[in-house]
């Protein structure tokens, strides 16, 4: 069991055909392979690679714009398709992992490997607020292509509240390194941002 990878070509295969749906204008398989870059980069820093790589893979699985539970519905996908594939209290931590993307606040975890590697996944997953300007303006973009139902002024007004979300934390980012990276500039973005939302159309 131990020895299978927790991701195999053909849960890949499956994974990929979900994220690849024409209605995911931002979180589709672009912003998974941006993760599973960042998460090969600081794969020494991460106490258990692969079940990071899951949380990765499965975060965003389930994604509707309607919804509020979809990271909640993607934990318990990723706990039906892996069962079988890892131990019960490994999965637990996965689908935790997962789970704490809805809020981007750290699963309480006791288990310092463990805490480690959700700041680490949940850093991974907002690095694109750090990012160039210009990245930056095309990720708002398809963010809103997705919400493409909701009206102007109720958008502007929930999207501004996010961002006012993560600009009121001490820090946006979990881990030293994410911070050292990308805090300066998603400030930078995150202002410039709200600025906009709250402007005049």
């Amino acid at each position: 069991m131990e020895n299978e990878p927790l991701i195999d070509d053909a849960l890949k295969s499956e994974l990929e055909a979900v994220y690849q749906a024409a209605d995911r204008h931002y979180h589709g398989l672009a912003h998974i392979e941006a993760m599973l870059a960042l998460a090969t980069e600081y794969r020494r820093l991460v106490h258990d690679p692969e079940a990071v790589e899951a949380a990765i893979w499965f975060h965003d699985a389930v994604y509707d714009s309607h919804a509020k539970d979809n990271e909640k519905k993607s934990a318990e996908l990723a706990e039906k398709r892996l069962a079988g594939r890892v131990d019960p209290h490994r999965l637990g931590r996965i689908a935790a992992m997962i789970d704490a993307t809805a809020t981007h606040r750290l699963p309480p975890f006791r288990d310092e490997g463990a805490l480690n590697d959700a700041a680490f996944l949940l850093d991974m997953d907002l690095a694109i607020l750090g990012a160039e300007p210009a990245a930056f303006d095309a990720y708002e973009k398809a963010v809103r292509s997705e919400y493409g139902w909701v009206e102007e002024p109720m958008w502007r007004a929930g999207r501004a509240a996010v961002l006012q979300n993560f600009l009121a934390r001490p820090h946006i980012f979990h881990t030293t390194e994410f911070r050292d990276r990308f805090e300066a500039q998603a400030r930078k973005n995150l202002s410039r941002s709200l600025e906009a939302l709250q402007g005049q159309p």
